[in-house]
Order: structure tokens, then sequence, then C-alpha cells
């Protein structure tokens, strides 16, 4: 005569496929990437607040902060490949510990100026070519509630907030989008930088609105960041929700699914 199966045989075996997928989710995200949601404007609009993506952490190694491992060294990085210049890149603040994104700009050895808004990098301008402009509604965003500064300020609760917008290329021939504020602004005009061995610089695509490494880390700001610091690269934005929430599926911005960071 057969054994009679136990009825809670198929909720067991269910409830251990569950505990091993999300096991497997564990391990993969803690060895291979990591979620990060933009709650800050200062990468308009290459990244708009409420995008979700994950960071490629096996783009430049391990380090301290992105190593799953004990074994892995209090310093430095080790399986470490040279992050490129125009990457989009997660790392830890050198002083404070918040997590930034920002564009690489600067490499060790480069020197890095401001003139009228026009990036010089090693005496040359990253010619810009005007692009149009970049529109929003003015109004709250994200979980944060932040409102967005505009080109066409003041501008009342749901009107259009504008920003001039230009494509910049770099010195390697990566195009990309950056956006204007203000007209000599307080980081449009800066002193020459010279990036020390083993430091990047990086800079926010919204140049009028990002604490970044033109403002030294005792202003606040991001200063030269070590390779040590380096999580990872973002390349793909998974999701995006405009709202306060992500189940606010009313407020989700499907066109930017899936979409390639450039």
């Amino acid at each position: 005569m057969a054994a009679k199966s136990k009825p809670d045989g198929g909720i067991v075996e269910t409830v251990k496929t569950i505990v091993y997928a999300l096991l497997i989710a564990g391990v993969f995200r803690t060895l291979f990437f990591q979620p990060f949601w933009i709650p800050s404007e200062s990468m308009k609009d290459t990244l708009l607040i409420g995008d979700f993506l994950f960071v490629n952490k096996m783009a430049y190694g391990y380090s301290k902060y992105s190593c799953p491992f004990a074994v892995c060294p209090i310093s430095g990085r080790i399986l470490a490949s040279e992050p490129e210049r125009g990457d989009v890149v997660v790392f830890r603040h050198p002083v404070n510990g918040s997590d930034f994104i920002k564009r690489l700009i600067g490499l060790p050895g480069d020197t890095i100026q401001l003139k009228d808004g026009v990036l010089l990098i090693n005496g040359a301008e990253a010619p810009q070519v005007a692009d149009g402009r970049f529109e929003e509604v003015y109004e709250a965003q994200g979980p944060m509630g932040n409102r967005p500064r505009c080109e066409n300020g003041p501008v009342g609760e749901g009107g259009l907030c504008t920003k001039s917008r230009a494509l910049e290329t770099l010195p390697n021939g990566v195009t990309h989008a950056v956006l204007n504020i203000d007209t000599n602004g307080y980081g449009d005009n800066t002193d020459v930088f010279t990036v020390p061995a083993g430091k990047y610089f990086f800079m926010g695509d919204n140049r009028d609105n990002s604490q970044d490494s033109r403002y030294s880390q005792a202003a606040s700001g991001v200063g030269y960041v070590s390779s040590e610091y380096l999580i990872g690269r973002a390349d793909r934005i998974m999701f995006s929700s405009a709202g306060r929430s992500m189940l606010y599926f009313w407020t989700w911005r499907a066109d930017r699914f899936f979409k390639a960071v450039e």
C-alpha cells in the first residue's frame, strides 16, 4: 500500500524554496550588486529623484566598503580596475559616511577648473553644445519632499520649472547632459584643482545644485575621493517613481524602466 503523503509537505517545500531563493538573492546582492535610490536632484537629468538602480560592485574590484569578505583589507582595493572618466559612480563620503552618486570627471594627476561654467580638464575645454531645456513641475519630489531649483524662478507651486540643458563631451569621448540654474553661480568659477595620486574628482550633472569635489570636505563638500571609498558603477535604472512611495503606481515613470545610465 502506498504511503500517505503528509498534508503539510507542500507547504514545507514552498517555504524551503522561498528561503533558498532569498539566501541566493542576498548572496548575489552582497557579492555583485547594491541597490540605490536617488534622493536628490544633483544628477538631473541623467538621474531623477525616485530612480532605483543597482550598483555594479564588481566594476572596480572590492574595497573595504564593497567587499563582503572578512579577509578584505581595511584599506585600499583588491581586484581593482581603473574607473573611467565619465562613469557615474556611487561612493562613500570620506567624512560623514553617506553614500553619494556623482560623475567621475578628474583622474589622478589631472587638473580641473571651471571658468564661467565651462569645464577645463588639463587646460582644455570640455565642449558644450546647447540642447534645449529641462522641464519639470515645481512641486515636492520624492520621500523627502524636496522642491527643485529653477533657472526661471521663482516659480509657484505647480508651475513649470526649467533649466538650460547642454551636452558636454569629455576628453575620452563620453557625452552627457549637464544642467544650468545660475549665471556665474558659486561653483561656476574655481581655482585649478590638481587631483592627487590615488584620488578622484567628482561632479554632479546638475552643476549648480551639487555638493561635489569643487567643495572641500571641511565645507560639507566631497573633496578628493580615494579609490578605497568607491562602491561601484551605476549602469542601468531598473525602476523609477515620481511619488513619495514606490507603491503609488500612478507616479511610476515607465519610460525610465531598464534605462541605461549614460
